[in-house]
Protein backbone atom coordinates (compact mmCIF):
# COMPACT_ATOMS: atom_id res chain seq x y z
CA UNK A 1 0.00 0.00 0.00
CA UNK A 2 1.09 3.57 -0.59
CA UNK A 3 2.42 5.29 2.51
CA UNK A 4 -0.45 7.78 2.64
CA UNK A 5 -2.99 4.95 2.71
CA UNK A 6 -1.51 3.33 5.79
CA UNK A 7 -0.62 -0.32 6.24
CA UNK A 8 -2.66 -3.49 5.79
CA UNK A 9 -1.90 -6.23 8.28
CA UNK A 10 -3.34 -9.75 8.18
CA UNK A 11 -3.26 -11.91 11.29
CA UNK A 12 -3.77 -15.61 10.49
CA UNK A 13 -5.15 -17.14 13.67
CA UNK A 14 -6.80 -13.85 14.61
CA UNK A 15 -9.05 -15.56 17.17
CA UNK A 16 -5.99 -16.19 19.33
CA UNK A 17 -6.03 -15.12 22.97
CA UNK A 18 -2.85 -13.12 22.19
CA UNK A 19 -4.59 -10.81 19.71
CA UNK A 20 -5.52 -8.05 22.24
CA UNK A 21 -1.82 -7.61 23.02
CA UNK A 22 -1.14 -7.17 19.30
CA UNK A 23 -3.93 -4.60 18.98
CA UNK A 24 -2.60 -2.73 22.01
CA UNK A 25 0.80 -2.55 20.29
CA UNK A 26 -0.70 -1.16 17.08
CA UNK A 27 -2.53 1.52 19.08
CA UNK A 28 0.50 2.50 21.18
CA UNK A 29 2.84 2.73 18.19
CA UNK A 30 0.45 4.11 15.57
CA UNK A 31 2.68 7.12 14.85
CA UNK A 32 5.53 4.82 13.73
CA UNK A 33 3.35 2.01 12.35
CA UNK A 34 0.24 3.57 10.75
CA UNK A 35 -2.08 0.58 10.48
CA UNK A 36 -5.12 1.39 8.35
CA UNK A 37 -6.56 -2.12 7.94
CA UNK A 38 -6.25 -4.94 10.44
CA UNK A 39 -7.64 -8.25 9.17
CA UNK A 40 -8.18 -10.97 11.77
CA UNK A 41 -8.55 -14.36 10.07
CA UNK A 42 -9.69 -17.69 11.45
CA UNK A 43 -11.47 -20.86 10.38
CA UNK A 44 -15.10 -21.84 10.99
CA UNK A 45 -14.15 -23.84 14.11
CA UNK A 46 -12.48 -20.73 15.53
CA UNK A 47 -15.25 -18.30 14.59
CA UNK A 48 -16.68 -18.07 18.11
CA UNK A 49 -13.32 -16.96 19.51
CA UNK A 50 -12.68 -14.69 16.53
CA UNK A 51 -15.94 -12.85 17.11
CA UNK A 52 -15.21 -12.34 20.83
CA UNK A 53 -11.61 -11.19 20.30
CA UNK A 54 -12.57 -9.15 17.23
CA UNK A 55 -15.28 -7.29 19.14
CA UNK A 56 -12.76 -6.47 21.89
CA UNK A 57 -10.25 -5.30 19.22
CA UNK A 58 -12.90 -2.99 17.77
CA UNK A 59 -13.69 -1.56 21.23
CA UNK A 60 -9.97 -0.96 21.86
CA UNK A 61 -9.60 0.85 18.53
CA UNK A 62 -12.76 2.87 19.10
CA UNK A 63 -11.47 3.98 22.51
CA UNK A 64 -8.18 5.07 20.90
CA UNK A 65 -9.93 7.21 18.31
CA UNK A 66 -7.48 6.01 15.63
CA UNK A 67 -8.58 5.40 12.02
CA UNK A 68 -7.86 1.65 12.10
CA UNK A 69 -10.43 -0.57 10.35
CA UNK A 70 -10.77 -4.00 12.00
CA UNK A 71 -12.07 -6.76 9.69
CA UNK A 72 -13.06 -10.25 10.87
CA UNK A 73 -13.09 -12.97 8.23
CA UNK A 74 -12.72 -16.65 7.40
CA UNK A 75 -11.51 -15.68 3.90
CA UNK A 76 -7.74 -15.91 4.19
CA UNK A 77 -7.07 -14.81 0.63
CA UNK A 78 -9.12 -11.62 0.99
CA UNK A 79 -7.15 -10.77 4.12
CA UNK A 80 -3.74 -11.46 2.53
CA UNK A 81 -4.37 -9.61 -0.76
CA UNK A 82 -2.19 -6.50 -0.84
CA UNK A 83 -1.06 -6.90 2.78
CA UNK A 84 2.17 -5.29 3.98
CA UNK A 85 2.60 -7.73 6.86
CA UNK A 86 1.14 -11.18 7.49
CA UNK A 87 1.55 -12.70 10.94
CA UNK A 88 0.83 -16.35 11.65
CA UNK A 89 -0.25 -17.55 15.09
CA UNK A 90 -2.04 -20.83 14.36
CA UNK A 91 -2.43 -24.13 16.17
CA UNK A 92 -3.30 -26.98 13.80
CA UNK A 93 -5.51 -29.40 15.71
CA UNK A 94 -6.05 -26.87 18.50
CA UNK A 95 -5.27 -27.67 22.15
CA UNK A 96 -6.51 -31.26 21.89
CA UNK A 97 -3.61 -31.99 19.52
CA UNK A 98 -1.22 -30.32 21.97
CA UNK A 99 -2.52 -32.55 24.77
CA UNK A 100 -1.71 -35.64 22.66
CA UNK A 101 1.75 -34.26 21.81
CA UNK A 102 2.44 -33.93 25.53
CA UNK A 103 0.93 -37.21 26.71
CA UNK A 104 1.85 -39.90 24.15
CA UNK A 105 5.67 -39.62 24.52
CA UNK A 106 5.36 -40.06 28.32
CA UNK A 107 4.05 -43.59 27.74
CA UNK A 108 7.43 -44.38 26.16
CA UNK A 109 9.50 -42.73 28.89
CA UNK A 110 10.25 -39.73 26.66
CA UNK A 111 9.79 -36.00 27.36
CA UNK A 112 6.33 -34.84 26.24
CA UNK A 113 6.54 -31.17 25.32
CA UNK A 114 4.91 -28.87 22.80
CA UNK A 115 8.00 -27.88 20.82
CA UNK A 116 10.86 -30.05 22.15
CA UNK A 117 11.23 -33.69 21.14
CA UNK A 118 8.51 -35.92 19.62
CA UNK A 119 5.67 -33.52 20.49
CA UNK A 120 7.47 -30.72 18.68
CA UNK A 121 8.00 -32.96 15.66
CA UNK A 122 4.31 -33.86 15.38
CA UNK A 123 3.40 -30.21 15.74
CA UNK A 124 5.82 -29.45 12.88
CA UNK A 125 4.36 -32.25 10.71
CA UNK A 126 0.84 -30.82 11.18
CA UNK A 127 1.82 -27.17 10.85
CA UNK A 128 4.42 -26.84 8.08
CA UNK A 129 2.14 -27.89 5.17
CA UNK A 130 -0.52 -25.41 6.35
CA UNK A 131 1.98 -22.56 6.65
CA UNK A 132 3.35 -23.35 3.18
CA UNK A 133 -0.23 -23.15 1.87
CA UNK A 134 -0.46 -19.65 3.38
CA UNK A 135 2.85 -18.85 1.66
CA UNK A 136 1.38 -19.82 -1.73
CA UNK A 137 -1.36 -17.24 -1.13
CA UNK A 138 1.23 -14.60 -0.14
CA UNK A 139 3.35 -15.34 -3.22
CA UNK A 140 0.28 -14.79 -5.40
CA UNK A 141 -1.57 -11.99 -3.61
CA UNK A 142 1.04 -10.03 -1.60
CA UNK A 143 4.49 -10.86 -2.98
CA UNK A 144 6.16 -7.92 -1.20
CA UNK A 145 4.67 -8.72 2.22
CA UNK A 146 6.71 -9.80 5.19
CA UNK A 147 5.57 -13.00 6.89
CA UNK A 148 6.22 -12.81 10.63
CA UNK A 149 5.80 -16.27 12.09
CA UNK A 150 5.34 -17.02 15.73
CA UNK A 151 3.59 -20.33 15.22
CA UNK A 152 5.59 -23.00 17.03
CA UNK A 153 7.92 -24.74 16.48
CA UNK A 154 8.95 -21.29 15.23
CA UNK A 155 12.47 -22.15 14.08
CA UNK A 156 11.38 -25.18 12.07
CA UNK A 157 8.40 -23.38 10.53
CA UNK A 158 10.61 -20.44 9.56
CA UNK A 159 13.20 -22.74 7.99
CA UNK A 160 10.50 -24.55 6.02
CA UNK A 161 9.31 -21.20 4.62
CA UNK A 162 12.87 -20.13 3.79
CA UNK A 163 13.60 -23.42 2.01
CA UNK A 164 10.28 -24.16 0.34
CA UNK A 165 8.83 -20.75 -0.61
CA UNK A 166 9.74 -17.36 -2.05
CA UNK A 167 8.15 -15.46 0.85
CA UNK A 168 10.20 -13.01 2.92
CA UNK A 169 9.87 -14.55 6.37
CA UNK A 170 11.19 -14.00 9.89
CA UNK A 171 10.52 -16.18 12.93
CA UNK A 172 9.77 -14.76 16.35
CA UNK A 173 9.84 -16.07 19.91
CA UNK A 174 8.94 -14.39 23.18
CA UNK A 175 11.92 -15.79 25.13
CA UNK A 176 14.47 -13.12 24.03
CA UNK A 177 12.20 -10.16 24.82
CA UNK A 178 11.28 -11.88 28.11
CA UNK A 179 14.97 -12.12 29.05
CA UNK A 180 15.53 -8.43 28.30
CA UNK A 181 12.54 -7.51 30.48
CA UNK A 182 13.89 -9.70 33.29
CA UNK A 183 17.34 -8.08 33.12
CA UNK A 184 15.76 -4.63 32.85
CA UNK A 185 13.77 -5.22 36.06
CA UNK A 186 16.69 -6.80 37.91
CA UNK A 187 19.08 -3.89 37.24
CA UNK A 188 16.51 -1.10 36.87
CA UNK A 189 17.89 -0.33 33.40
CA UNK A 190 16.10 0.69 30.21
CA UNK A 191 15.84 -2.16 27.67
CA UNK A 192 17.84 -0.18 25.09
CA UNK A 193 20.75 -0.02 27.59
CA UNK A 194 20.97 -3.83 27.66
CA UNK A 195 22.77 -6.07 25.18
CA UNK A 196 22.34 -9.85 25.39
CA UNK A 197 23.94 -12.15 22.83
CA UNK A 198 21.86 -15.20 21.86
CA UNK A 199 23.51 -18.25 20.28
CA UNK A 200 21.66 -21.29 18.92
CA UNK A 201 18.25 -22.32 17.64
CA UNK A 202 14.69 -21.48 18.60
CA UNK A 203 14.05 -23.02 22.05
CA UNK A 204 17.67 -24.20 22.09
CA UNK A 205 19.78 -21.12 22.74
CA UNK A 206 22.51 -20.00 25.10
CA UNK A 207 23.10 -16.39 26.19
CA UNK A 208 26.83 -15.77 26.12
CA UNK A 209 26.93 -12.09 26.98
CA UNK A 210 24.78 -9.70 29.05
CA UNK A 211 25.90 -6.07 29.13
CA UNK A 212 23.94 -3.55 31.20
CA UNK A 213 24.93 0.11 30.76
CA UNK A 214 28.25 -1.18 29.41
CA UNK A 215 28.95 -3.48 32.38
CA UNK A 216 29.29 -7.27 32.04
CA UNK A 217 26.53 -8.87 34.14
CA UNK A 218 26.70 -12.45 32.81
CA UNK A 219 28.36 -13.99 35.88
CA UNK A 220 25.97 -12.09 38.13
CA UNK A 221 23.01 -13.53 36.22
CA UNK A 222 24.50 -17.03 36.34
CA UNK A 223 24.53 -16.81 40.14
CA UNK A 224 20.74 -16.23 40.16
CA UNK A 225 19.72 -19.76 39.17
CA UNK A 226 16.15 -19.66 40.46
CA UNK A 227 15.29 -16.43 38.66
CA UNK A 228 15.55 -17.88 35.18
CA UNK A 229 12.41 -19.86 34.45
CA UNK A 230 9.14 -19.49 32.55
CA UNK A 231 5.47 -20.17 33.12
CA UNK A 232 5.21 -22.92 30.52
CA UNK A 233 8.22 -24.93 31.69
CA UNK A 234 8.18 -26.69 35.08
CA UNK A 235 10.37 -24.75 37.54
CA UNK A 236 13.64 -26.50 38.29
CA UNK A 237 16.78 -25.09 39.81
CA UNK A 238 19.84 -25.00 37.60
CA UNK A 239 22.93 -26.57 39.13
CA UNK A 240 25.09 -23.53 40.09
CA UNK A 241 28.38 -25.36 39.54
CA UNK A 242 27.24 -26.42 36.09
CA UNK A 243 26.22 -22.89 35.13
CA UNK A 244 29.51 -21.42 36.33
CA UNK A 245 31.40 -23.99 34.25
CA UNK A 246 29.23 -23.33 31.18
CA UNK A 247 29.85 -19.54 31.26
CA UNK A 248 26.55 -19.07 29.45
CA UNK A 249 22.90 -18.79 30.44
CA UNK A 250 20.92 -21.65 28.87
CA UNK A 251 17.37 -21.27 27.57
CA UNK A 252 14.88 -22.79 29.98
CA UNK A 253 14.02 -25.34 27.26
CA UNK A 254 17.52 -26.73 27.69
CA UNK A 255 16.38 -28.14 31.03
CA UNK A 256 14.80 -30.94 28.98
CA UNK A 257 18.28 -31.87 27.76
CA UNK A 258 20.40 -31.05 30.83
CA UNK A 259 18.07 -32.52 33.48
CA UNK A 260 15.99 -34.95 31.46
CA UNK A 261 15.32 -37.40 34.31
CA UNK A 262 13.98 -34.76 36.72
CA UNK A 263 11.88 -33.05 34.04
CA UNK A 264 10.47 -36.38 32.84
CA UNK A 265 9.61 -37.43 36.41
CA UNK A 266 7.81 -34.14 36.96
CA UNK A 267 5.83 -34.52 33.72
CA UNK A 268 4.87 -38.10 34.54
CA UNK A 269 3.73 -37.09 38.04
CA UNK A 270 1.59 -34.30 36.56
CA UNK A 271 0.14 -36.70 33.96
CA UNK A 272 -0.78 -39.17 36.71
CA UNK A 273 -2.83 -36.35 38.28
CA UNK A 274 -4.52 -35.71 34.92
CA UNK A 275 -2.62 -32.44 34.52
CA UNK A 276 -0.60 -31.38 31.50
CA UNK A 277 0.25 -27.97 30.11
CA UNK A 278 -2.47 -28.16 27.44
CA UNK A 279 -5.13 -28.57 30.15
CA UNK A 280 -3.76 -25.60 32.09
CA UNK A 281 -3.75 -23.45 28.94
CA UNK A 282 -7.33 -24.52 28.15
CA UNK A 283 -8.46 -23.25 31.55
CA UNK A 284 -6.53 -19.99 31.19
CA UNK A 285 -8.01 -19.47 27.72
CA UNK A 286 -11.56 -20.11 28.94
CA UNK A 287 -11.07 -17.50 31.66
CA UNK A 288 -9.56 -15.03 29.18
CA UNK A 289 -12.40 -15.38 26.68
CA UNK A 290 -14.93 -14.90 29.48
CA UNK A 291 -13.13 -11.64 30.34
CA UNK A 292 -12.87 -10.64 26.65
CA UNK A 293 -16.62 -11.13 26.27
CA UNK A 294 -17.36 -8.35 28.78
CA UNK A 295 -18.76 -5.55 26.60
CA UNK A 296 -17.42 -2.95 29.07
CA UNK A 297 -13.83 -4.11 28.49
CA UNK A 298 -11.91 -1.90 26.05
CA UNK A 299 -8.26 -2.65 26.88
CA UNK A 300 -5.93 -5.63 27.12
CA UNK A 301 -6.54 -7.34 30.48
CA UNK A 302 -3.59 -8.07 32.79
CA UNK A 303 -4.59 -11.74 32.96
CA UNK A 304 -3.23 -12.25 29.42
CA UNK A 305 0.29 -12.23 30.85
CA UNK A 306 -0.53 -15.53 32.58
CA UNK A 307 -0.31 -17.23 29.19
CA UNK A 308 3.16 -18.64 28.54
CA UNK A 309 3.51 -16.52 25.41
CA UNK A 310 3.27 -13.11 27.06
CA UNK A 311 5.14 -10.43 25.04
CA UNK A 312 5.00 -12.39 21.77
CA UNK A 313 2.88 -9.63 20.28
CA UNK A 314 5.13 -6.89 21.63
CA UNK A 315 8.01 -8.57 19.81
CA UNK A 316 5.92 -8.71 16.61
CA UNK A 317 4.98 -5.01 16.74
CA UNK A 318 8.61 -4.06 17.46
CA UNK A 319 9.71 -6.00 14.38
CA UNK A 320 7.04 -4.47 12.12
CA UNK A 321 7.99 -0.96 13.30
CA UNK A 322 11.65 -1.60 12.59
CA UNK A 323 11.06 -3.08 9.13
CA UNK A 324 8.65 -0.29 8.18
CA UNK A 325 10.93 2.52 9.36
CA UNK A 326 14.35 0.95 8.70
CA UNK A 327 15.46 1.72 12.27
CA UNK A 328 18.58 -0.51 12.15
CA UNK A 329 18.04 -1.57 15.78
CA UNK A 330 19.01 -4.99 17.15
CA UNK A 331 16.46 -7.76 17.75
CA UNK A 332 16.78 -11.49 18.37
CA UNK A 333 15.16 -13.33 15.47
CA UNK A 334 14.95 -16.64 13.64
CA UNK A 335 16.72 -16.18 10.30
CA UNK A 336 18.78 -18.15 7.77
CA UNK A 337 22.24 -19.05 9.10
CA UNK A 338 24.32 -17.89 6.12
CA UNK A 339 27.63 -18.77 7.74
CA UNK A 340 27.02 -17.34 11.25
CA UNK A 341 27.29 -20.84 12.78
CA UNK A 342 29.98 -22.40 10.59
CA UNK A 343 29.01 -25.98 11.50
CA UNK A 344 25.43 -25.62 10.19
CA UNK A 345 24.13 -25.36 6.60
CA UNK A 346 23.54 -21.85 5.23
CA UNK A 347 19.79 -22.43 4.92
CA UNK A 348 19.38 -23.59 8.54
CA UNK A 349 17.18 -21.35 10.68
CA UNK A 350 19.05 -20.05 13.73
CA UNK A 351 18.07 -17.71 16.59
CA UNK A 352 20.54 -14.83 16.85
CA UNK A 353 20.75 -11.06 17.15
CA UNK A 354 20.10 -9.16 13.94
CA UNK A 355 20.22 -5.56 12.79
CA UNK A 356 16.74 -4.88 11.41
CA UNK A 357 16.97 -2.82 8.22
CA UNK A 358 14.17 -1.78 5.88
CA UNK A 359 15.20 -4.62 3.56
CA UNK A 360 15.22 -7.21 6.32
CA UNK A 361 17.28 -8.54 9.23
CA UNK A 362 21.05 -8.90 8.98
CA UNK A 363 22.39 -11.50 11.46
CA UNK A 364 25.31 -10.26 13.56
CA UNK A 365 28.56 -12.23 13.91
CA UNK A 366 28.83 -13.99 17.28
CA UNK A 367 31.54 -13.02 19.74
CA UNK A 368 31.49 -16.41 21.48
CA UNK A 369 29.97 -19.81 20.76
CA UNK A 370 30.09 -22.17 23.77
CA UNK A 371 32.17 -25.08 22.43
CA UNK A 372 30.17 -27.60 24.47
CA UNK A 373 26.94 -26.37 22.86
CA UNK A 374 27.93 -27.01 19.25
CA UNK A 375 27.28 -30.77 19.38
CA UNK A 376 23.76 -30.39 20.74
CA UNK A 377 22.92 -27.59 18.29
CA UNK A 378 24.16 -29.74 15.41
CA UNK A 379 22.27 -32.84 16.59
CA UNK A 380 18.98 -30.98 17.05
CA UNK A 381 19.36 -29.18 13.73
CA UNK A 382 19.93 -32.54 12.01
CA UNK A 383 16.65 -33.77 13.52
CA UNK A 384 14.90 -30.51 12.55
CA UNK A 385 15.98 -30.65 8.90
CA UNK A 386 14.87 -34.28 8.57
CA UNK A 387 11.52 -33.45 10.23
CA UNK A 388 10.95 -30.44 7.94
CA UNK A 389 11.54 -32.57 4.85
CA UNK A 390 9.24 -35.27 6.28
CA UNK A 391 6.51 -32.64 6.83
CA UNK A 392 6.76 -31.41 3.25
CA UNK A 393 6.93 -34.86 1.59
CA UNK A 394 4.92 -37.08 3.95
CA UNK A 395 7.87 -39.50 3.83
CA UNK A 396 7.64 -41.91 6.76
CA UNK A 397 11.27 -42.98 6.44
CA UNK A 398 12.42 -39.38 6.96
CA UNK A 399 10.14 -39.13 10.01
CA UNK A 400 11.73 -42.29 11.45
CA UNK A 401 15.22 -40.88 10.87
CA UNK A 402 14.27 -37.53 12.44
CA UNK A 403 12.87 -39.09 15.60
CA UNK A 404 15.57 -41.74 15.94
CA UNK A 405 18.25 -39.05 15.80
CA UNK A 406 16.65 -36.73 18.34
CA UNK A 407 18.84 -36.62 21.49
CA UNK A 408 15.84 -37.19 23.79
CA UNK A 409 14.71 -40.43 22.06
CA UNK A 410 16.44 -43.49 23.60
CA UNK A 411 16.28 -46.06 20.78
CA UNK A 412 15.16 -46.83 17.25
CA UNK A 413 12.49 -49.22 18.56
CA UNK A 414 11.00 -46.54 20.80
CA UNK A 415 11.19 -44.03 17.96
CA UNK A 416 9.22 -46.25 15.55
CA UNK A 417 6.58 -47.36 18.07
CA UNK A 418 6.06 -43.81 19.27
CA UNK A 419 5.94 -42.45 15.70
CA UNK A 420 3.28 -45.00 14.71
CA UNK A 421 1.03 -44.04 17.62
CA UNK A 422 1.54 -40.30 17.14
CA UNK A 423 0.94 -40.42 13.37
CA UNK A 424 -2.26 -42.38 13.87
CA UNK A 425 -3.46 -39.97 16.60
CA UNK A 426 -2.90 -37.05 14.18
CA UNK A 427 -4.20 -38.78 11.06
CA UNK A 428 -6.78 -36.13 10.12
CA UNK A 429 -4.09 -33.41 10.20
CA UNK A 430 -1.45 -35.33 8.19
CA UNK A 431 -2.84 -35.67 4.65
CA UNK A 432 0.65 -36.05 3.13
CA UNK A 433 1.25 -39.17 5.26
CA UNK A 434 -2.21 -40.69 4.77
CA UNK A 435 -3.24 -39.46 1.32
CA UNK A 436 -6.39 -37.56 2.28
CA UNK A 437 -7.82 -34.06 2.23
CA UNK A 438 -6.34 -31.66 4.76
CA UNK A 439 -8.30 -30.71 7.89
CA UNK A 440 -8.83 -27.05 8.76
CA UNK A 441 -6.62 -25.19 11.26
CA UNK A 442 -7.41 -22.88 14.14
CA UNK A 443 -5.98 -20.12 16.28
CA UNK A 444 -2.98 -20.51 18.54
Amino acid sequence: MAANQGLKIAVIGGGSSYTPELVEGFILHYSELPVRELWLVDIEAGLHKLNIVGALAKRMVQKSGLPIEVHLTTDRREAIAGADFVSTQIRVGMLDARARDESIPLKYGVIGQETTGPGGMLKALRTIPVILGICRDIEELAPDAWLLNFTNPAGMVTEAVLRYSKVKSIGLCNAPIGLIKQVSAKYNAAPDRIYAEFVGLNHLHWITRIDVEGEDKLEDMLADTAGYSAKNVPAREWNPEFLQSLHALPSYYLKYFYMTDAMLAEQQAAAAQGENRAEVVKRVEEELFEIYGNLELDEKPKQLEQRGGAFYSEAAVNLMRSLHNGTNDIQTLNVANRGILSFLPDDASIEVNCVVTRTGPLPLPLTRIPPMATGLIHAVKTYEQLAIDAAVTGDRSLAIQALAHHPLVPSVEVAIAMLDEMLEANKEYLPAFFGQAAAPVANI
